[in-house]
C-alpha cells in the first residue's frame, strides 16, 4: 500500500479537487448514514408498535372466542360432578364442533396431558402430548397445563399449521376446567402478522436505499459540478497565468535590453571617452618625451587623472550591477553608501535611518530592499523633482519595513492607485516585494510620494543561521 501511495503524484489541480469534493463527500456520507439510521429506528418502532396492536388485537378475539365458547356449555360445567363422564362428552362433542375460519379450533387437554379434543388435527385426539415441544425447544402442552392451573393465559409457541402442516408461529389462548381438571382453549396463527411486519421492513429498507440512491446521485451532481467549475476556472486561470508569463518574459527581455543599452552607453560615453583621453595624454607624454619636452610630466600626469576617473567609472557600474558592500557589510551600510552616493550626485538633501536588529535578512530579501531603494531613488531623480528624501529601514516582530519618502510632486494618479501599480520601475519593485511574500503600499500626493515595503518574519534568518552565515562569510 505504501509502495502504491509512494508511486502517485497528483498535480495541484488533482490537489485542488480532492480538497473540494473530499470534505462535501464526507459530509454527506455522514449525513446518509444518519438519516439512514433514524429512518430505520423510527420505521422499526412504528412497526413494533404495529405489531404490539395486531398481536393484542388477536389476543383480545381469542379471549373472546374462549369466553363465548365458555358461556355457552356453562350450563353443563356448572351443574355436572367432576366424575360426570356424560357432561364431559356433551362439552367435548360442542367443542369439537366449535370451528371457524380456515384454520381455528378449539382444544382439550387434561392435566396429565392426554389430548380430548382436536377437530382439525384428530390424529392428536386420545394420545399424551405432556412431552410435546415445538422445532424452539418450547413444551406446549406443558405450558397450556401450567396456564390453566394458574387459571387462565396467553401462550406463544410454534404448531404445525392444519392446511399446510408447516411449522408456523401461534398465539393460543387458554383457560381451566378446574373441576375436570382440564386446559380448554384456542389459538391464532400470526403468520400474517408476521409477514405484514416483514413486507413493512422490506419497504423501510427499499426506502432507505432508495434515499441512498437520491443522495448519491446529488453528491455525484455536486461533485461534477465542482469539477467542471474547477476546470472552467483553470482553463482560465491558465490562459490568464499564459497571458502574465508572456508579458512578464517580455518584461525580462525589456529590462535585459534596457539594462544593456544603459551599460553599453555609459561604457561607450563614460568610460570609453576617458580611456580616449588616456591614450592622447599617453601618446603626447610620448611625443615630449622624445622631443625633450619639459611639459611631459603635465600630460602624464593628466592621463593618470584620466585613468583614476575610468576606475572610478568601472567601479560604480559594478556597484550599480551587484553592490560588493551589500554582501560584505549588509543591507544598512549598501543603503547608506548608496544615498551618499546619490546625494553627491543630484545634490538631493538625503537622510537614512537604520535600527539594527538582531535577525539579518536572507541574501534574496536583501537584494530584493536594495533593488527597491536604487529604483526608488531613480525614479525620484528622473521625475519627481524633490529636494529631499528620507529611507528608513528597521526590523520589528512582523518582520522589516523599508520607507522611502520624498517631498516632490508625486505620481500620477493612475499609478498611485491599490492594485498593479503603472511604470516599469514600480511594477519591478511590486514583483520584488510580492516573491518575497511581502506587501507593497505607495500614498502619492502632491506634496511628496512615500513607498513602505514589507517583508514577513519568514525572511529574517534565525540567530543561529545568522551567525553561522557570519563565521562562513569571516572564513
Amino acid at each position: 500500500m505504501r509502495e502504491l501511495f509512494r508511486h502517485i503524484r497528483l498535480s495541484y489541480g488533482q490537489k485542488l479537487f480532492l480538497l473540494a469534493t473530499l470534505p462535501l463527500i464526507l459530509a454527506v456520507t455522514a449525513i446518509s448514514l444518519l438519516v439512514a439510521n433514524q429512518s430505520r429506528q423510527l420505521a422499526e418502532r412504528e412497526i413494533q408498535a404495529l405489531e404490539t396492536q395486531l398481536i393484542e388485537a388477536k389476543k383480545a378475539e381469542l379471549k373472546n372466542y374462549v369466553t363465548q365458547a365458555r358461556n355457552g356449555f356453562y350450563f353443563i360445567y356448572g351443574n355436572a360432578a367432576p366424575d360426570d363422564d356424560f357432561a364431559k362428552q356433551q362439552v367435548m362433542q360442542i367443542l369439537a364442533a366449535m370451528i371457524y375460519g380456515d384454520e381455528g379450533f378449539f382444544f382439550v387437554y387434561d392435566y396429565d396431558g392426554n389430548n380430548l379434543v382436536s377437530p382439525r388435527q384428530t390424529e392428536l385426539i386420545d394420545q399424551n402430548w405432556i412431552d410435546l415441544r415445538d422445532s424452539t425447544g418450547t413444551p406446549v402442552v406443558a405450558n397450556f397445563i401450567d396456564t390453566a392451573r394458574d387459571g387462565a393465559g396467553y401462550v406463544e409457541h410454534l404448531w404445525p399449521k392444519p392446511s399446510t402442516g408447516e411449522e408456523v408461529r401461534m398465539i393460543s389462548y387458554v383457560t381451566s376446567f378446574p373441576s375436570w381438571r382440564w386446559a380448554v382453549g384456542t389459538g391464532v396463527f400470526i403468520d400474517d402478522i408476521l409477514r405484514t411486519t416483514a413486507a413493512a421492513r422490506a419497504e423501510v429498507e427499499a426506502r432507505v436505499q432508495r434515499t441512498f440512491l437520491y443522495i448519491g446521485g446529488i453528491t455525484l451532481g455536486a461533485v461534477l459540478l465542482v469539477f467542471l467549475s474547477g476546470l472552467v476556472i483553470n482553463i482560465r486561470e491558465r490562459r490568464l497565468a499564459d497571458v502574465k508569463l508572456k508579458k512578464l518574459t517580455q518584461r525580462v527581455f525589456d529590462a535585459q535590453e534596457q539594462e544593456r543599452g544603459r551599460v553599453a552607453r555609459e561604457l561607450h560615453d563614460g568610460i570609453s571617452q576617458i580611456l580616449v583621453g588616456v591614450r592622447y595624454a599617453l601618446d603626447s607624454t610620448r611625443r615630449r618625451m622624445t622631443a625633450g619636452d619639459e611639459r611631459a610630466g603635465e600630460t602624464l600626469e593628466r592621463g593618470m587623472g584620466h585613468l583614476s576617473t575610468a576606475i572610478h567609472e568601472v567601479r560604480r557600474i559594478s556597484r550599480d550591477l551587484r553592490p560588493g558592500v551589500l554582501d560584505d557589510l549588509g543591507l544598512g551600510p549598501a543603503l547608506r553608501a548608496l544615498t551618499e552616493e546619490f546625494g553627491s550626485r543630484t545634490g538631493i538633501e538625503t537622510d537614512i535611518n537604520t535600527v539594527v536588529f538582531r535577525n539579518r535578512l536572507n541574501p534574496d530579501a536583501k537584494f530584493s530592499l536594495y533593488r527597491i531603494a536604487q529604483e526608488a531613488l531613480t525614479n525620484i531623480e528622473r521625475h519627481a523633482g524633490a529636494t529631499k528624501v528620507t529611507i528608513d529601514m528597521r526590523g520589528h516582530k512582523r518582520g522589516a519595513t523599508l520607507r522611502i519618502s520624498d517631498n516632490g510632486g508625486g505620481i500620477p494618479q493612475q499609478t498611485s492607485r491599490s492594485g498593479p501599480v503603472g511604470g516599469l520601475g514600480l511594477r519591478n519593485m511590486q514583483e520584488r516585494v510580492e516573491q518575497l511574500g511581502g506587501t507593497l503600499r505607495i500614498h502619492s500626493s502632491k506634496h511628496g510620494t512615500v513607498i513602505v515595503a514589507d517583508i514577513p518574519l519568514s525572511q529574517l534568518l534565525p540567530p543561529e543561521q545568522d551567525g553561522a552565515t557570519k563565521r562562513k562569510a569571516q572564513t
